[in-house]
């Protein structure tokens, strides 16, 4: 291919298109992958039962004193049914009444509350991969930013989340007070979107930096300046870094709505109802197991959705790394 005067943008789209959409990679059947995860879940529920089955009553305790079951440390559950039910007990209470006869299904309220904390969710997952890309595109940049910024990147994810999601609220409850309406839920989604922001800060400036100097170079000898560069190269070529970054930060996002909804007390979301379904735990042991069951579906579905959104994006996923 002969390339032609600088600026050429027929040429620059040629070359930039040869470089960054590689061949469809060969892909496994998706039928063998949900197949497999199918059969994740049937392994951990055997394992479930069958140490339900052949655990002690009281689990098992090491360092203990004889008699004493409060001394020494536990390092394997107890297998009690007030403890530890069965699978079946615990699916036959999700179509049981949530409180009393005239309650909707157990199922019905988690259902509802697991469309608030995605909604919050879903928000905060936004929010996150702006900060996330603006911060990756700046440290891919300058090489000074990267320096300055990425040390203090990691060391952001050592703090507590439920030490942070205290400080959050705080905040908004001041900037509320000086006439500006902070809901409850935005200081939610802006703890989601603080675990979600680094995985991909993170795969962002690993795939933008991830070109060869080789293609790089192709697009200086066209005299394609820095945009043009981004976009028809760097961009596509970051693909296969972004999306498992994209999923993670997904299901991160579900993880800190649940937690940030336990530390600020937030109602209507999974986090308030594992908290008021955990109180109720010794006279319904089922029952704290079904916003986990929630939370878990959250989680991927969060992630399902960022996969749906990768499917149009194939021709860019050769190399893809995983998550």
């Amino acid at each position: 291919m002969t390339a032609g005067p600088p600026g050429d943008t027929a040429v620059l789209a040629e070359s930039a298109t040869a470089i960054a959409r590689p061949a469809k990679p060969r892909r496994s059947f998706p039928a063998s992958r949900w197949a497999w995860g199918a059969l994740g879940i049937i392994a951990v529920m055997a394992i479930w039962e069958l140490y339900k089955w052949l655990g002690p009553d009281d689990g098992v305790i090491i360092f203990g004193v004889a008699g004493d079951d409060q001394s020494g440390l536990r390092i394997l559950p107890r297998t009690h049914d007030r403890a530890m039910p069965h699978i079946w007990t615990m699916w036959e209470r999700l179509f049981e009444p949530t409180g009393g006869t005239d309650t909707p299904p157990l199922w019905f309220a988690v259902a509802g509350a697991a469309l608030v904390t995605l909604g919050i969710a879903a928000v905060g997952w936004l929010m996150g991969v702006v900060v996330g890309l603006a911060l990756a595109l700046v440290m891919q940049r300058w090489r000074l930013a990267e320096w300055g910024l990425l040390p203090w990147i990691i060391v952001s994810q050592t703090v507590p989340l439920i030490a942070f999601a205290p400080l959050v609220a705080s905040i908004g409850t001041q900037i509320d007070r000086g006439g500006f309406p902070w809901p409850q839920w935005l200081s939610i989604a802006v703890i989601a979107s603080y675990l979600a922001f680094f995985p991909v800060a993170i795969g962002a400036l690993r795939g933008l930096t991830s070109p060869d100097a080789i293609h790089v170079d192709l697009m200086r000898s066209y005299g394609a300046g820095y945009r043009a560069t981004l976009t028809s190269l760097r961009l596509p070529a970051s693909v296969p870094y972004l999306l498992p970054a994209l999923r993670l930060a997904a299901a991160n996002a579900v993880v800190g709505a649940v937690v940030a909804e336990v530390s600020i007390g937030m109602r209507g979301g999974l986090g308030r109802m594992l908290i008021q379904f955990a109180g109720q735990a010794s006279s319904d042991p089922a029952i704290p197991w079904a916003p986990i069951f929630g939370a878990v579906l959250l989680g991927l579905i969060a992630a399902g959705s960022v996969a749906l959104l990768g499917a149009s994006l194939t021709p860019y996923r050769r190399g893809e790394a995983t998550t």
